[in-house]
């Protein structure tokens, strides 16, 4: 690789879809890569995050999209952070990190696993690919993790897009 490439982070949670695609326009970001395992949100407020239509409106802002299912998390992973939470009394919509037995499993069982040398050879040179999830905070989410892999790995430059303040 010549050019270095660039990441972002962003999640689904306390963001519009306005303001969702401002914050991927100003990051420059030209691909967006999903990081869940299933790629629904429920509620309506967040309807716009749901696979279909989220493909359908980057598409029309030119914005191009790939699921990396390889990289989410197992059910069961994802279902050890929900009871840490339920043990600390956080909601997940709320969660500001994650469980330190989840981040070691996450490393072990999933990201050492994934070869990330052709995720990153994919990635756009003259824009950002943004890793996406739906914890607002980068640190409460996996895609954090695959974050400061590609940091540590590649030299990647990572911004974390965070949702406006209400």
């Amino acid at each position: 690789m010549s050019t270095p490439r660039r990441a972002a982070t962003i999640g689904v949670y306390d963001w519009t879809f306005e303001k969702w695609l401002g914050a991927l326009r100003g990051a420059e970001a030209t691909q967006v890569l999903d990081l869940r395992q299933r790629r629904g949100v429920r509620g309506t407020r967040y309807a716009w995050a749901n696979s279909t239509r989220l493909q359908a409106a980057l598409a029309e802002a030119g914005i191009e999209y790939r699921h990396r299912k390889e990289l989410a998390p197992t059910t069961e992973l994802r279902e050890l952070q929900y009871r840490e939470d339920d043990r600390l009394g956080v909601r997940k919509r709320s969660r500001v990190e994650l469980a330190a037995e989840y981040r070691q499993r996450y490393l072990r069982e999933i990201l050492s696993r994934v070869p990330l040398r052709p995720i990153v050879e994919a990635m756009p040179v003259d824009g950002a690919a943004a890793l996406m999830c739906v914890e607002a905070d980068p640190e409460a989410c996996h895609r954090s993790l695959v974050a400061e892999r590609l940091e540590a790995e590649f030299g990647l430059t990572v911004e974390h897009l965070r949702p406006p303040p209400d």
